[in-house]
């Protein structure tokens, strides 16, 4: 199952605040070389991690198999503030209209065919339930330009924002995905699994202690 929470709601589970930021920087500062990420601690955490962030995090048995965050576009986020590079001109932006970051998929985790996997189906699943929910349509998400056509095969709506960049070991798009019923319906299909993946409440892992 798929669990959203606040930032707030995640520092008060230490273990599975460590668990998500420890995978973040093994994806992101390790794998893909974002070395402006790199910290001598090994977590990965920004000033995007912040009271109206979303995190959403997909759990396996005592592990944090994927996870992904959601930003408002009503502020600053990263297309506007960090990857200013990949937008040419001002990045949509409503309440609508979220931006999608730091998707990730545990090395452990990552079967699957065409590329994607069960739990990164599970996590396009996840936002796609969750916006629908809550009236948005669109996410802005920075990824590689191969995933264009993986999210047109999904049936979004894929509107490239600008032009593809090199960032640590790999090359980057700023796209807006535009979903629907029916978009939900397809991944669903694909994953042959047509239940909600949304989960209520906390996590039940590690053995989970509240922060003091």
């Amino acid at each position: 199952m798929l669990f959203c929470l606040t930032t707030k709601e995640l520092m008060e589970r230490p273990d599975l605040w460590e668990a998500v930021h420890r995978l973040r920087y093994r994806i992101f500062v390790e794998e893909m070389g974002w070395e402006d990420l790199r910290r001598p601690d090994g977590f990965e955490v920004d000033q995007f991690d912040h009271d109206e962030a979303v995190h959403q995090i997909v759990i396996r048995g005592n592990e944090v198999a994927g996870y992904q965050r959601m930003l408002p576009t009503t502020r600053p986020h990263l297309l506007t503030e960090v990857l200013t590079d990949l937008s040419e001109g001002t990045p949509p932006a409503g309440p609508n209209i979220w931006e999608l970051t730091r998707y990730a998929v545990a090395p452990g985790f990552r079967d699957g065919r065409r590329g994607v996997s069960t739990v990164g189906t599970e996590l396009i699943a996840g936002f796609v339930e969750w916006g629908l929910k809550r009236g948005v349509d669109k996410v802005i998400i920075e990824f590689e330009p191969m995933w264009v056509l993986r999210a047109l095969q999904l049936h979004f709506l894929a509107t490239p924002l600008g032009y593809q960049r090199t960032y640590g070991n790999q090359q980057v798009v700023a796209t807006l995905l535009t979903f629907n019923e029916h978009t939900l319906d397809v991944v669903r299909s694909r994953r042959n699994h047509h239940a909600p993946v949304l989960a209520r409440g906390y996590p039940d892992m590690f053995g989970q202690r509240r922060a003091s």
